[in-house]
């Protein structure tokens, strides 16, 4: 067949999926259906589903056949949109493992044939069931924390975790620290809850105590947000005497704290997370995004026992329940095993794509964790970021600028590089492209 037919043949299909002409879970037709209709070859019609796979368009399942797929979904680090599927995102970290739609598939067969499938027809206690938080603190031991099921709420993602407590916890008008550069939902959570974010020198491996304790001697601090283990997007890990030192400014200052775990899974070395040293004034938020799917929405927030309540009525404000579906079926996962083995899975991962950067950009300064998802880095002196971005952009790159990050100062020209929502030889030429667009702008 000649070349230019089969690209045809490549872009009218394409087209169909964008424009939604054939719907997200289609069957499409078998490779022996596909060249009989089109009157071409098996191994061209064979090569046209390969190359709608690599656009992303399509997935092929052995013995099942190939399906339309979703939209891919993109960000800057806040919001998110659609997007085609040839273009390579490096913005947001979905990260997956191949098994995983298996174990998706087998794991809702065996809801279905369970006892108990009535109940997900039914409301349920707001921050979750008794057993499931009991799951879910048996789950956080392996954080380092030691709580009671009562002092668990389950919730629809560490974000809506985040949101409940600000909501329930603090009014109107009050100021929370946090690093001057910082995970992108605290500032959306800020705004919706009319809150101030007073930014801390972003100096070192955590946010400093001492700038701090002197920003507490200015003006009246509420709480403290921050991210101990594996910050986003900076890659630190607090040393034990840091936290030790942030919980005393805290203790002496009366600051709550929000400690975000999201991504405290990839660092099994970490020292005890703020909420083990001090369970008293600690709020700690995490959820099974990362280890497990962005997609389930499943988070936890654990608590001080008088604050339960409070975060418990913003649960029922916002959702009323996490979704029960979704709650048995992470729960299955974490009772069974299977989120501590996806977990060790993943960290091999992100260890394996942070040896793919340290390859590619070898010749650039970064900030980064050596078993994180994610790369932060600063641009060459007159290389604007919103330049590099746009460029990478035409070139079917999306990253993220530092903008979404910076708290109360001028952005720094620096990009963040999520690793984890496109394959190895992806983020490979992903990265390539980085490189090359950074280096022709720094001349």
């Amino acid at each position: 067949m000649p070349q230019a037919r089969y690209k045809q043949l490549v872009d009218r299909l394409s087209e169909d999926i964008r424009q939604g002409r054939l719907k997200p879970g289609t069957a499409l037709p078998t490779h022996r259906r596909l060249a009989t209709r089109e009157g071409i070859s098996l191994a061209t019609a064979t090569r046209t589903y390969a190359e709608l796979q690599a656009m992303g368009l399509v997935s092929g399942e052995v013995g099942r056949g190939t399906f339309v797929r979703e939209p891919i979904p993109f960000g800057d680090g806040v919001e998110m949109h659609v997007a085609s599927g040839d273009l390579l995102d490096l913005s947001f970290n979905y990260p997956a493992l191949p098994m995983q739609t298996d174990l998706l598939r087998t794991a809702l067969r065996q809801l279905a044939s369970a006892g108990e499938l009535e109940s997900v027809l039914r409301y349920q206690p707001h921050g979750g069931r008794p057993h499931e938080k009991a799951i879910v603190a048996a789950h956080l031991k392996s954080r380092g924390l030691s709580v009671a099921a009562d002092e668990v709420l389950v919730t629809s993602g560490a974000i809506h975790a985040l949101a409940c407590a600000a909501m329930s916890l603090l009014r109107p008008g009050d100021a929370v620290a946090v690093d001057a550069l910082s995970y992108p939902g605290i500032q959306v959570v800020a705004e919706l809850s009319g809150l101030e974010l007073v930014a801390v020198p972003a100096s070192g491996p955590g946010l400093d105590p001492d700038a701090l304790d002197a920003l507490c001697r200015r003006r009246k601090i509420r709480a403290v947000y921050c991210m101990p283990t594996l910050h986003n997007p900076l890659g630190w890990v607090m040393p034990l005497a840091q936290r030790e030192a942030l919980i005393a400014v805290a203790r002496r200052r009366g600051l709550l704290l929000l400690e975000d775990g999201t991504y405290a899974f990839l660092e099994k070395k970490a020292p005890a997370p703020l909420a083990a040293l001090a369970p008293d004034i600690t709020v700690y938020v995490s959820s099974l995004s990362k280890s497990v799917a962005a997609g389930l929405r499943f988070g936890f927030a654990c608590a001080p026992a008088a604050l339960v309540p409070k975060i418990h009525r913003a649960i029922r404000a916002t959702v009323w329940n996490t979704p029960t579906l979704v709650t048995s079926l992470c729960c299955g996962w974490l009772q069974d095993g299977t989120v501590a083995r996806l977990e060790q899975e993943k960290r091999r991962d992100a260890l394996a794509r942070q040896r793919i950067v340290s390859t590619v950009l070898a010749q650039f300064e970064m900030v980064r964790h050596p078993a994180s998802y994610f790369v932060w880095l600063p641009l060459p002196a007159g290389v604007r970021s919103d330049a590099v971005a746009v460029r990478l952009k035409e070139d079917n790159v999306l990253v993220s600028t530092a903008a979404p990050y910076a708290v109360g100062s001028q952005p720094p020209h620096a990009i963040r590089l999520a690793l984890g929502s496109v394959s190895h030889a992806d983020l490979k030429r992903a990265l390539e492209k980085v490189g090359g667009v950074v280096a022709s702008l720094d001349c």
